[in-house]
């Protein structure tokens, strides 16, 4: 078992099993879905799963083993694959549906089988997992178009905290536009130098009830018209999904308390707070005990937050309030907490995780410094350390198959511009974000949980209350999530176990921000992975059908950590300062200055001498 994770689970080896195992399939058919009418405001084609859209849940327990027939059936030549957002995928890295690093897409046509839970194919003394999850398309900016859904897994060993029901809140934005459309014409162009990203033309907010053992189905409506009902003195369980491209949500209800019991999957001590702050694909679940007066109704705020928009539209409605019914026909609405003083970003490092964990003592670090430049092609690009991510033509998977031995160890290999980290197996690795951008970015790394040790809102700032001074050990048992909120200004410090080999995405989980080129590859253990992991064979398979190399370095050539064959380039930034370009179009302007002021000088001397003879002709007329 990783030694990460062994504490773990001998704290939970005592409870009682409450639930049969059982093995849950899935046949899933992804393809468009025409004349989607979420918001009310404008009908459009999504992308749903067997013509449906929302797509469905997944409801399962923590010992079922969950597995998915995905079926690309676009019609169009689109390729897909299917991400779970926040598993581990132990010896499965294959499954984690990151295209062209774990896959290539799913031609348009094929199927693939993917297994997010208790995989035949990991070993059995894997992590367990349970808690509030999602899942969603991974290329080409699907989920934006609605290939999104929650995956809601019920701990089969019991539930940290009681509660009565459970319910699942996921919040969205969405657009009127395809993604695509608005990637390339709106966004990706020199025609947004500053990469103002495309504002949503609305929240999307909706629920559904998801019971443990027993049927998840989606409530009727959404944003103003969901109503949520309550029954007097029982206690419920609320999971919290931001499934946005883009925007941060603050939800709270009217004359009701909430507990945060849940951060990522990750059960924590019961924590009150008046409101829910998530940004993108983060979750929590909050504990919320119903009203024993059923004479009022009350109102449930879900806020989109306006922040990482450059303008906001007049007709964008940027606040959702739906209805916490106790039954009562026609009862009026209570009154509380109407509104938020102010949209704070939630302090997640007071978070304890219920099993504890020590703070990890690092042995590979690395600082991550995030920036947004607009680059020669005058299109603004996102990078880690300067170095914009370009995908790989062979996936990262097939290069640590193909490429054994001490090669294996080397970033290059992944591509120069993949910005990829190799960690050894079981160091403890640090990274340390520093975010310079004027918005605040969601970081998710897949296939682990980080601890956050620290935490500063502005590392420029002399007050400890903004930025805080780091103190070694100082939080005995630091939050543990897979997405992390990184302010603008300020920075995170993230620990975990390089436990799992494969390569695992590290991007920032706003759409727009991933596909300019805010992520990078962590390799970890890839020395291992040609003896420990039995990649199926449709996987290169699906890569030769859509043209892409099956090994070899990112670019397709063997045994080279320099030469990269097809791969594409990077956009080149803007240089500034004495350049040879510059230099050499100095020179030139001062070569044509020059001959401009010989030309001045040659005409008005020439220019002379003809009105001098012309002078001297009119004298003996």
């Amino acid at each position: 078992m990783p030694t990460m994770w062994k504490s773990v689970s001998m704290a939970l080896a005592c409870m009682a099993t409450t639930a049969a195992a059982k093995t849950v399939e899935y046949d899933w058919s992804i393809s468009y879905v025409e004349n989607v009418n979420p918001d009310g405001l404008q009908a459009r084609r999504a992308i749903g799963i067997n013509g449906q859209f929302p797509p469905p849940i997944v409801n399962v327990n923590s010992d079922d083993t969950v597995r998915i027939h995905f079926h690309n059936r676009f019609g169009d030549g689109t390729g897909s694959t299917l991400h779970a957002h926040g598993m581990f995928f132990n010896r499965t890295n294959f499954m984690d549906g990151a295209a062209m690093l774990t896959q290539c897409p799913v031609p348009d046509g094929e199927s693939f089988v993917y297994e997010p839970l208790n995989s035949p194919s990991s070993p059995p003394d894997r992590q367990p997992q349970w808690g509030t999850y999602w899942m969603h398309g991974h290329y080409g900016g699907q989920y934006v178009d609605g290939f999104r859904l929650p995956n809601i897994i019920h701990n089969a060993q019991g539930e940290a905290h009681a509660y009565d029901d459970d319910y699942t809140i996921i919040l969205a934005d969405w657009y009127h536009r395809e993604h695509n459309d608005l990637l390339y014409n709106e966004f990706m162009n020199p025609k947004n130098p500053g990469g103002a990203e495309p504002v949503p033309d609305a929240p999307l907010v909706y629920m559904a009830h998801t019971p443990a053992n027993g049927t998840a189905k989606y409530l009727p409506g959404f944003n103003n018209d969901m109503k949520l009902l309550f029954e007097p003195g029982k206690t419920y369980r609320l999971r919290m999904i931001n499934m946005a491209a883009l925007s941060m949500f603050h939800v709270w209800i009217e004359g009701h308390d909430m507990e945060i019991i849940e951060a990522d999957g990750v059960d924590m001590e019961a924590l009150p707070v008046e409101s829910v702050s998530l940004s993108v694909a983060q979750r929590y679940s909050v504990l919320v005990r119903a009203c024993n007066d059923t004479s009022h109704s009350w109102t449930l705020h879900a806020n989109m937050d306006p922040d990482m928009f450059d303008t906001v539209p007049d007709e964008l409605q940027l606040n959702v309030s739906a209805t916490v019914s106790y039954g009562t026909p026609d009862a009026p609405l209570g009154v509380g907490r109407t509104m938020l003083d102010s949209y704070d970003a939630f302090n997640d490092t007071q978070l304890r995780p219920i099993v504890p964990m020590a703070p990890l003592v690092p042995t590979e670090s690395q600082d991550l410094n995030v920036f947004f430049t607009t680059y020669k092609d005058g299109i603004n690009y996102a990078s880690f350390n300067n170095v914009t991510y370009v995908a790989p033509l062979t996936s990262s998977l097939l290069t640590m198959k193909s490429e054994t031995g001490a090669i294996a160890m080397n970033p290059q290999l992944y591509g120069p511009s993949s910005g990829a980290f190799v960690a050894p197996g079981m160091a403890v690795v640090e990274f340390v974000i520093y975010n310079w951008d004027a918005g605040s970015h969601p970081f998710h790394m897949h296939g682990t949980q980080f601890q956050v040790v620290h935490k500063s809102n502005d590392v420029t700032s002399d007050d400890p209350a903004d930025n805080p001074p780091f103190v070694e050990g100082e939080n005995p048992n630091p939050v543990r999530r897979d997405t992390v909120v990184v302010p603008a200004g300020g920075s995170a410090r993230l620990r975990f176990v390089a436990d799992n080999p494969g390569a695992w995405f590290l991007h920032c989980h706003i759409d727009w921000h991933l596909s300019s080129g805010l992520a990078m590859i962590v390799l970890i253990a890839p020395d291992q992975v040609a003896q420990t992991m039995d990649v199926p064979d449709v996987i290169p398979q699906q890569c030769r059908q859509l043209g892409y190399p099956t090994a070899g370095n990112a670019g397709g050539v063997l045994n080279s950590t320099t030469y990269f064959g097809a791969l594409r380039s990077p956009a080149r930034p803007l240089v500034t300062g004495w350049t040879g370009t510059m230099v050499g179009s100095f020179i030139a302007c001062i070569i044509s200055a020059l001959i401009g002021l010989a030309t001045i000088v040659w005409y008005g001397f020439a220019t002379g001498e003809a009105d001098d003879e012309q002078d001297k002709n009119s004298m003996h007329t």
